[in-house]
């Protein structure tokens, strides 16, 4: 079992930066597929980045290439989402999730671990 939870949520101005991390815990997440996810109210739940397992191959949702960085750290379980520029419909309950699926698309994650969500608040 694996649980993962997620910090550095919190309420930002248009243009502003966060730093969303998540702590995994349990077994080491090192060969999963991390990545990020989230949930705008009414919205269904969106992509938006992750990195592979040594963290050399990273994938972005469109709306967010060129703003958002995702890292990890696998000597620490760690991963990380770096958001820059955020504008309003970036708010939104982001997720980390990890998947056993080498190079894991976002259907992969449904079989994955999940973590409980950190809110994010941009406002205009």
């Amino acid at each position: 079992q694996v649980q993962l939870e997620e910090s550095g949520g919190g309420l930002v101005q248009a243009g502003g930066s966060l730093r969303l991390s998540c702590a995994a815990s349990g077994r080491t997440v090192s060969t999963f597929t991390l990545g990020w996810f989230r949930q705008a109210p009414g919205k269904e739940r969106e992509f938006v980045a992750a990195a592979s397992w040594k963290g050399g191959n990273t994938y972005y949702a469109d709306s967010v290439k060129g703003r958002f960085t995702v890292s990890r750290d696998n000597a620490k379980n760690e991963v990380y989402l770096q958001m820059n520029i955020l504008e309003p419909g970036d708010a939104g309950v982001y997720y980390c999730a990890a998947s056993g699926v080498v190079a894991a698309q976002p259907d992969d994650y449904e079989d994955g671990y999940w973590g409980q969500g950190t809110q994010v608040t941009v406002s205009s």
